[in-house]
């Protein structure tokens, strides 16, 4: 069950509606479900050009998914509710309660928050055993990781129940062990973007920094992750790997210490630099354009999973 039919919401409705799941989409905003039908035919299309859908027609997925006028009907008999109202505290305390005394007992609460600890807005709930984030990277029918981050009260049942229930419908769950500001993720992420940010304050273009991604750590990554690839990166692994480089990142790590403020001088650089490869009117040409270059990447990975019985 899906609460709020914003783009994360829509995302993952796809995704549940395709691994078989039915799915109901409730928001309190009628308009916000009126276009959300519409809005996910058109990607279930692009989808199964690519043969995203396991197989299935675009009406079978289709007509999975519902849209709920009550919160309490939508709620009827969800073995998983899917939570993606705003990225506010208050909101997030409201809906959690009111989902948590409509919800039955055996019924798993999930955020999609992107930034608040489950704690914060769990901590006065009844049911707070079975609450938890599941955070996706967007959108979740496209890119398989989801990070599940329990509060210190969430259940060992809840969670693998989540796991379970993330792997059966085509993710790759990472389960923390304990929350922490940032998840993995984005504290993956931001560790690259303070970086970048350092070194086009006065030491390389922001097309120079992207290129060393996207035409060089990335290729690697996007089938590795960085503890694999250095136990590939010197002959005798991972331990080999760290006695002969480690020297070089201590180094470098005094430097790292700097911080950049994104928003200040260095923005003018950054945005005038990606202005010029990319007019401002042109970006939602380029997010269509990243979509379905992304869609074509896991038709390739599954694919490749396939021939290699991954």
């Amino acid at each position: 069950m899906i609460v709020g039919s914003g783009f994360i919401g829509r995302a993952w409705a796809i995704s549940f509606a395709r691994a078989g799941h039915d799915v109901r989409m409730w928001d309190q905003s009628p308009a916000a479900t009126g276009g959300a039908r519409d809005y996910i035919e058109g990607v279930l299309g692009d989808l199964s050009s690519n043969d995203l859908l396991r197989g299935q027609s675009v009406d079978t997925v289709l007509g999975r998914i519902a849209i709920a006028v009550e919160l309490e009907e939508a709620l009827a008999g969800a073995i998983h509710v899917q939570e993606n109202t705003p990225e506010n505290l208050d909101v997030k305390r409201e809906v959690f309660s009111l989902i948590d005394s409509l919800a039955g007992p055996q019924t798993v609460i999930a955020s999609s928050t992107s930034a608040l600890l489950p704690s914060k807005f769990t901590d006065h709930l009844q049911g707070r055993h079975r609450c938890l984030v599941v955070h996706p990277i967007n959108p979740p029918y496209l890119i398989p990781a989801a990070e599940v981050v329990p509060a210190p009260w969430t259940s060992a049942e809840t969670l693998e129940r989540t796991r379970a229930f993330l792997i059966d419908a085509g993710h790759a769950p990472l389960v923390m062990k304990r929350e922490l500001d940032g998840f993995i993720m984005n504290r993956l992420q931001g560790a690259l973007l303070e970086e970048a940010f350092r070194l086009v304050d006065g030491y390389a273009s922001v097309e120079d920094v992207d290129i060393g991604i996207r035409d060089g750590l990335a290729l690697r990554w996007s089938f590795m992750g960085p503890f694999e690839t250095i136990d590939l990166n010197a002959p005798g692994g991972v331990r080999d790997y760290v006695d002969r480089y480690q020297g070089i990142y201590s180094n470098i790590f005094p430097q790292m210490l700097r911080r950049v403020d994104w928003a200040g001088e260095v923005m003018a650089t950054v945005e005038a630099e990606r202005s010029k490869r990319l007019p401002r009117k042109k970006l939602g040409d380029r997010q269509v354009w990243r979509d379905r270059r992304l869609m074509a990447l896991a038709a390739h990975k599954k694919k490749s999973d396939q021939e290699f019985g991954q």
